[in-house]
């Protein structure tokens, strides 16, 4: 059996390149700034990513908006909890509301598609954000939002797509 026989049913596109371009930077930009992880920041490049710049801008004022959502919610959440004391039954309790709270949100502001990144937000955010730092926490974190998609569409912008090879 050939080694190459192994690789015949995995292709690898511009799109997986220009990805891996992508989340490359996020991880160089937030090295060289000391910004902390890039870990936001590459998860909206690879889901901002798309076929072409027009389509990840707009998937990614999706995730923009989703995730501001998100990000929000979880702030209220976290001061909320901090002005009534931590307790796990208003962990239990407040996280489900605030789900369904983002779900209504996201649903009233026509951002159906940012449902899901909006909920991811909000449950990475919650559940690592610094209680006494809350706010500029999230802001953070939406900012890193904000580069990572930025990014995303420069790579799509900056560096062309190959027209597909035809089948003979």
């Amino acid at each position: 059996m050939k080694l190459m026989s192994i690789f015949e049913n995995y292709r690898l596109g511009m799109r997986t390149i220009k990805t891996a371009i992508a989340v490359a930077i996020c991880v160089l930009l937030f090295h060289f700034t000391e910004r902390g992880t890039p870990m936001i920041a590459s998860l909206s490049a690879i889901y901002a990513l798309r076929e072409n710049w027009k389509s990840s801008f707009t998937f990614g004022k999706t995730r923009i908006l989703g995730n501001t959502i998100g990000a929000l919610t979880a702030t209220l959440l976290v001061l909320i909890q901090k002005y009534m004391g931590e307790s796990f039954l208003l962990e239990l309790i407040g996280v489900p509301i605030a789900v369904i709270l983002i779900i209504i949100l996201c649903d009233r502001v026509q951002n159906n598609s940012g449902i899901i990144g909006a909920t991811a937000a909000f449950l990475i955010i919650y559940y690592t954000i610094p209680v006494d730092n809350a706010v500029q926490y999230a802001i953070q974190r939406v900012f890193d939002i904000f580069i990572g998609t930025f990014i995303a569409v420069s790579v799509n912008l900056l560096i062309p797509v190959f027209p597909k090879k035809s089948a003979k």
